[in-house]
């Protein structure tokens, strides 16, 4: 029995070609989830807030809750951002 490029399956461009479109359309289908799942948290974190007017309030108030500035600034700022 004679051996020739074709014997098991179509040789190079068959089985190794194929295998290497294999994994470029897994490695491919994998980023392509990746994204699409950091841009739907984006959008919903965009959802949440609503505006940026909500999302400084709510940089104030975690301010305040760590103890970074006190009642008087927290009052002014929330003040200065209604």
């Amino acid at each position: 029995m004679f051996w020739h490029p074709f014997h098991w399956g179509f040789g190079f461009l068959g089985g190794g070609f194929l295998m290497i479109l294999f994994w470029l359309l897994v490695i491919g289908l994998f980023v392509w989830l990746i994204v699409g799942i950091s841009r739907r948290s984006s959008n919903m974190r965009h959802i949440h807030y609503g505006s940026y007017r909500t999302d400084a309030l709510e940089v104030v108030r975690e301010r305040y809750a760590k103890g970074e500035i006190n009642k008087e600034q927290y009052e002014q700022l929330k003040k200065d951002l209604s």
